[in-house]
């Protein structure tokens, strides 16, 4: 992951999409369906009314207005206008006739294949050798649900992408070989959990941009992937991208693997701010098979929250919450959301917080609770959950991110 400091603001240009409003046939009385309720579970199909509008919601959803979340890429569907009179917005003081089934037990939206937890927590693996101890992969603790393999290198030819084990990693464990490294993904696939590569990081120069490039970069990732058993792929490019030619690479990638494919994004900070930027389109323009967004909330200095109204500082609460929520009030779904920080004060440069400060970060989005002076204008109770840089990082210093926050990704909603 980058390990530079970005200093300075920078403006948060929130591209907010102009709902489509279905006027009723000339005459006819379309009748208004039950009120929304905020506190109501509605899945994809059902519908709800507010400000005399009906909605159908496209995925699962609780607690985000209906006339506030009927964008092109948001939760609601707008049907047009009904009855006569505006329902009433607020909710019911009397729980549904029939409850909803309860969240947790709901695949993920958009991908009912997916094939991680509700909430679940990331771990980038080393395959070199730095401060951080040198693990085998086959050590990474139980608290990791999925492990970002650092990093597939660039080779010599624009687009493609390769993989070995890291000879200073082999050296320092004693002989770490390909074959090892193969046996222990499928040793981790027998613990339930799931591997992908990463490609980028700070010195990644990976460049896809033009057709031929997408071609090879899909073609090497397919073959990482029957290779070595990998499930996905993270797109962790810090020296820019492409989005238009990534995307076609990423659809081809999943085209081939299928819809059980892993695919997530690891963006600095800055790259979220601007929903128009490079990075932030290519997670809009795929959201359809995107898995999750772990932005990296740390060594970016101060930066404008989803309120586009005060600069927050990182390593705080308020900085976590208040830039999260430019993702989801921009279009991407909660479950497409988790934040990203460093496991320990030495794995980067700035932007380090206590775990417990994490676990806080996660209760103020998904519940509203244990929040700084931010407040998120909404609640996010499928946020998706935390990605931290790094597992050997973690494990050198004690296991206290994953030890703390896995654990709290279960109480969430």
């Amino acid at each position: 992951m980058r390990r530079s400091l970005i200093l300075g603001l920078t403006a948060a240009l929130l591209a907010g999409g102009s709902a489509v409003y279905l006027a009723s046939a000339a005459g006819a009385a379309v009748t208004c369906e039950p009120a929304w309720s905020a506190t109501q579970v509605y899945v994809g199909g059902n519908l709800a009314s507010q400000n005399g509008h009906n909605y159908r919601a496209k995925w699962w959803t609780q607690n985000e207005s209906p006339s506030s979340h009927s964008g092109q890429w948001d939760v609601w569907a707008d049907q047009g206008t009904c009855g006569g009179t505006t329902p009433p917005t607020d909710p019911p003081t009397d729980p549904p006739t029939d409850p909803p089934t309860d969240p947790p037990t709901d695949p993920p939206p958009g991908n009912p294949n997916d094939p991680l937890p509700k909430h679940f927590l990331t771990g980038y693996w080393h395959n070199f050798d730095n401060p951080a101890n040198e693990y085998r992969l086959s050590a990474v603790p139980a608290n990791y649900d999925l492990i970002a393999v650092a990093f597939a290198d660039a080779t010599g030819t624009p687009g493609a992408v390769s993989f070995n084990v890291d000879a200073g990693l082999s050296a320092a464990l004693g002989g770490y070989t390909n074959a090892n490294f193969k046996s222990d993904i499928a040793t981790l696939h027998s613990r339930g959990k799931k591997v992908i590569i990463s490609v980028g990081g700070e010195r990644g120069s990976i460049s896809v941009g033009d057709a031929a490039s997408a071609t090879r970069f899909a073609d090497s990732v397919v073959n990482l992937i029957s290779e070595y058993g990998f499930d996905g792929v993270d797109i962790d490019l810090e020296n820019g991208l492409n989005p238009t030619y990534m995307a076609s690479a990423l659809r081809s990638v999943r085209s081939r693997v299928g819809a059980n494919l892993i695919i997530t994004m690891a963006p600095q900070t800055i790259d979220m701010q601007n929903p128009a930027g490079s990075y932030f389109k290519l997670a809009l323009d795929i959201k359809d098979i995107l898995t999750v967004v772990h932005t990296q909330f740390y060594n970016s200095g101060a930066m404008l929250g989803c309120d586009n109204n005060a600069a927050y500082g990182q390593g705080t609460v308020n900085f976590i919450v208040a830039l999260a929520c430019i993702q989801t009030e921009a279009g991407l779904r909660p479950d497409q959301v988790a934040i990203g920080l460093p496991a320990s004060q030495g794995a980067a440069g700035g932007g380090y917080v206590s775990p417990s400060v994490v676990n806080q970060a996660l209760d103020c989005l998904a519940r509203g609770t244990n929040c700084g002076s931010f407040r998120p204008p909404r609640t996010y109770p499928g946020i998706r959950g935390a990605m931290t840089w790094s597992i050997n990082w973690d494990m050198t210093t004690g296991n206290g991110f994953a030890n703390t926050v896995r654990p709290h990704l279960n109480t969430l909603p």
